[in-house]
């Protein structure tokens, strides 16, 4: 399978060993639509966990995608109440990481630093979650 980032293949790796079973980019959930009812706009998650019924977005991009990546993920929350989605940041990527040996973390410890836990719960946010507001400026 070819993945669009190599966190992705990373990612997918680990969902691997841990038999968790995952679809990539599975479904793309209209966000706009045009003056005849035609999508003309939408999002796509990198993977669709089916037993957690959770779609994740991967972005260890620069920030103007991230804050892209953000709003559209926030409004697939607000078009669809239903779905659960969780976009995990750079610093959630680096700690999957170093916790799991997928790289050595001697060639991450500059951008690694500290800082919690990943959380993949959808409910609350979590600490690597950035300010609603910024999320929201571009």
């Amino acid at each position: 399978m070819r993945f669009a980032h190599n966190s992705e293949r990373q990612f997918a790796k680990l969902l691997d060993f841990y038999g968790i079973e995952w679809d990539y980019e599975p479904r793309t959930f209209t966000l706009e639509v045009d003056e005849a009812g035609n999508a003309a706009g939408g999002f796509t998650p990198d993977f669709y966990l089916p037993v957690q019924d959770l779609y994740i977005e991967i972005t260890t991009l620069n920030q103007k995608l991230v804050t892209r990546k953000n709003r559209k993920a926030r409004r697939v929350r607000e078009q669809y109440p239903d779905v659960r989605i969780k976009v995990l940041y750079q610093r959630d990527y680096l700690h999957l990481l170093v916790k799991y040996g997928l790289e050595p973390p001697s060639q991450l410890s500059e951008q690694f630093g500290t800082g919690a836990p990943l959380r993949l719960d959808v409910d609350q946010p979590s600490s690597e979650d950035p300010p609603r507001a910024e999320a929201e400026s571009a």
